[in-house]
């Protein structure tokens, strides 16, 4: 067995929560990869979808934007963003959403706006994007995070995308309807959320790491399922085949 980064445990445990039949909202990034890689896998007949319109995007290297010509280049058709929300997002036609975030509290709520106060940030991000609607009109959503303190907070400094709000019922309350987050993957753990409360609880830790380094670097107090398991390691196959992608992927964006 081929010795393995944190990030590529985290993208190849991402991977496998995608399934063959899936019609799935991808995000730039960590999302991307992860999603690539399933359809490079064993979900060969994943149908990708990207915010620009594209449908059924099969790009051989990863797209550095929603824009990036990769997609449509190789999509099955591009449809305008008006036609891809109404019709495929709110029309409830997407399986899964595939987000990332900047912040991320217990009830898997996500911020991509801003670092302290709004009105007086530390840090202007990108902003929300289709994440607030993906995250509530996808079918479930997974989130693939690198796990750290500063990004797993107790508070966040703006709510983004709904999660599952306050816990317990609370999307129902709010009249949505969806699931929500079924899934965090991050480089040290997997979380999915309770079934009462709907806090983000572990499921699976990764090889070689300790529940103490899971705490250090969460900002809450982190609960555990009672049938805790551990991640399968990456086989040769999956790291190969994303290495191949990310070889591919660096040669095309040098120039």
């Amino acid at each position: 067995m081929n010795a393995y980064t944190p990030n590529e445990m985290m993208t190849i445990a991402a991977a496998r929560s995608l399934r063959n039949e899936d019609v799935c909202f991808v995000g730039i990034g960590a999302p991307s990869a992860a999603a690539n890689l399933a359809r490079l896998t064993h979900a060969p007949a994943i149908t990708l979808i990207y915010e620009s319109g594209t449908i059924e995007a099969k790009p051989s290297v990863l797209p550095l934007s929603i824009g990036d010509g990769e997609l449509c280049d190789t999509a099955l058709t591009t449809v305008g963003v008006p036609e891809m929300f109404r019709y495929w997002l709110q029309g409830g036609r997407i399986t899964v959403g595939f987000l990332g975030g900047a912040q991320i509290d217990r009830f898997a709520n996500l911020n991509t706006t801003v670092m302290g106060d709004y009105a007086h940030p530390k840090v202007r991000l990108p902003g929300g994007g289709g994440a607030p609607e993906i995250a509530t009109h996808c079918g479930e959503i997974f989130i693939i995070m690198a796990h750290s303190r500063r990004a797993f907070v107790e508070k966040l400094d703006f709510i983004t995308s709904l999660g599952h709000g306050e816990g317990g019922d609370h999307r129902q309350r709010l009249g949505v309807c969806t699931q929500g987050p079924t899934r965090l993957i991050t480089d040290l753990c997997i979380f999915e959320p309770d079934a009462i409360t709907r806090e983000m609880t572990v499921v699976s830790i990764h090889p070689g790491i300790k529940r103490e380094q899971i705490q250090e670097n969460t900002g809450w107090p982190v609960r555990y399922a009672a049938d805790l398991k551990e991640t399968i390691s990456p086989t040769d196959s999956e790291l190969s085949v994303l290495r191949d992608l990310q070889a591919r992927t660096r040669a095309a964006h040098s120039g």
